[in-house]
């Protein structure tokens, strides 16, 4: 791996917790991610329409 920076807090990335240089540098961003503060752009949609868009008749139908 390259020296690169950790992209939270610019220290040097360890390949360990690569791009990160550590475990609380990879939790803050997955923290980001999960509060809304990083997002990938698009329409945005509500969970009705996510569960009206799923199928029950074809997961029921699968073997457990």
């Amino acid at each position: 791996m390259k020296n690169k920076n950790c992209p939270i807090c610019s220290n040097k990335s360890q390949s360990e917790y690569a791009p990160f240089c550590s475990d609380k540098c990879a939790n803050k961003d997955l923290g980001n991610w999960l509060s809304g503060r990083y997002y990938i752009p698009g329409e945005k949609i509500n969970d009705e329409t996510i569960y009206d868009s799923i199928d029950l008749s074809d997961i029921l139908k699968k073997d457990h």
